[in-house]
């Protein structure tokens, strides 16, 4: 995650990590992206299941019933090994989390054992009977899946009425007391609805937004041709950072992130060096504690038939199944070649990525997009919208 926010307008400076000693556990969540220790934040896939049928879903979910989920126990197990290995935040996903019946169950649960719990769901189940629950477990925050406005989003989702229903859900999740935000995956459909975005969440009070560059993966590797183009990703960050900007100067401090392009870290630094380059000094600090990507290694994923996996979206390769092993053994298994190799990815990298003077702030950026181009693990994303003059790198 790249917290525009948090970097380009100044909602967090260098000091404000170092105060905590930079230890997961003592980290206040909107400076988590900053800690030394990387004990992964782990997405759990609760459910294939889902009531909508979203174009760019990348667990390919149907509104089926899967036989192969983890039980409420082995659940449980999971959990409590996460807890006692240091992950500091567990993120409940899908499918649709919120369609699985033992979900109140698993997330206080978790938070019994000191984690904070997130959920990521599409927000039409969101009902006051079921916030009222979370609010009294201690849910930490709820993220909502929104491709932009009515039209726009009932097409991405697939089901008419999605974008009312979701709407609805942010509004009672947000009038319970339960931070809510949204997260809202950019593609050519819809990119031009991101400033429609920017007034919803200041029209409705929503205080988050995540803006997700989109990965190749699930029903996702389908739209690879409707990527935005380099030049197009650029503008969309440029967009991203002016409004971020104007929120922040009439005195609405929203949190606003981009997500899976690690090129966005630069970027904003390039532009402050221009701008303000005392801010950029302070945002080269920050970036460097962030390191960029880390799926492998600060981020992995519990799948629902308890594959682990580098991150959500690449499912190529799994690392084992906590049905059979803990998920802390396998995380730290590096007799895996792709573990160890993931977890020193920036020996590995090939092309202008390894040349390039950004890579200990990018990581390498997005392993999946790479290997579901190129088929290699290792080559440059594609998506990387920085030029060879940006990066250092010339012919």
């Amino acid at each position: 995650m790249i917290g525009i926010s948090k970097l380009y307008c100044g909602a967090v400076e260098p000091a404000d990590v170092l105060r905590y000693g930079r230890h997961s556990k003592e980290l206040p969540s909107h400076l988590l992206q900053f800690s030394a220790d990387k004990h992964p934040v782990v997405v759990w896939n609760v459910t294939r299941r889902c009531n909508l049928k979203c174009i760019h879903c990348y667990s390919n979910s149907q509104n089926v019933f899967y036989s192969n989920e983890l039980t409420t126990e082995q659940g449980r197990a999971l959990l409590a090994d996460l807890a006692a290995f240091g992950s500091p935040v567990i993120l409940f996903s899908g499918g649709e989390p919120m369609m699985r019946p033992d979900l109140h169950e698993l997330v206080r649960f978790a938070a019994e054992k000191g984690m904070r719990v997130v959920i990521s769901t599409n927000g039409t189940l969101i009902t006051k009977k079921e916030v009222a629950v979370y609010k009294k477990i201690g849910l930490s925050y709820i993220g909502v899946s929104l491709d932009g406005l009515r039209d726009v989003h009932d097409r991405f989702r697939g089901v008419k009425g999605a974008f009312n229903a979701t709407l609805q859900g942010i509004r009672t999740a947000r009038d319970a007391g339960i931070k809510v935000g949204i997260r809202f995956t950019i593609s050519k459909r819809n990119y031009e609805e991101i400033p429609a975005v920017f007034d919803l969440i200041e029209k409705e009070n929503i205080p988050r937004a995540c803006f997700y560059h989109l990965v190749y993966s699930g029903r996702g590797s389908k739209l690879i041709g409707e990527d935005l183009s380099l030049e197009e990703s650029r503008q969309v960050v440029d967009i991203i950072l002016n409004r971020t900007r104007d929120l922040f100067s009439r005195g609405l401090q929203k949190e606003i992130l981009t997500v899976d392009n690690h090129a966005d870290g630069p970027y904003i630094y390039l532009r402050l060096l221009k701008e303000d380059p005392r801010r950029a000094a302070e945002v080269m600090a920050l970036l460097k504690m962030n390191e960029g990507n880390s799926s492998g290694h600060g981020i992995g994923c519990v799948s629902w038939d308890g594959e682990v996996y580098a991150d959500q979206f690449w499912r190529i390769h799994s690392f084992g199944n906590v049905k059979k092993r803990p998920f802390s053994e396998i995380w730290m298994d590096t007799s895996d070649e792709v573990m160890a190799k993931l977890k020193e990815r920036k020996r590995h990298v090939k092309g202008r990525c390894a040349r390039c003077q950004w890579l200990d702030v990018c990581g390498g950026n997005f392993r999946a997009r790479a290997e579901a181009v190129t088929g290699d693990l290792w080559a440059p994303d594609p998506a990387c919208y920085l030029t060879d003059e940006e990066i250092g790198v010339h012919a």
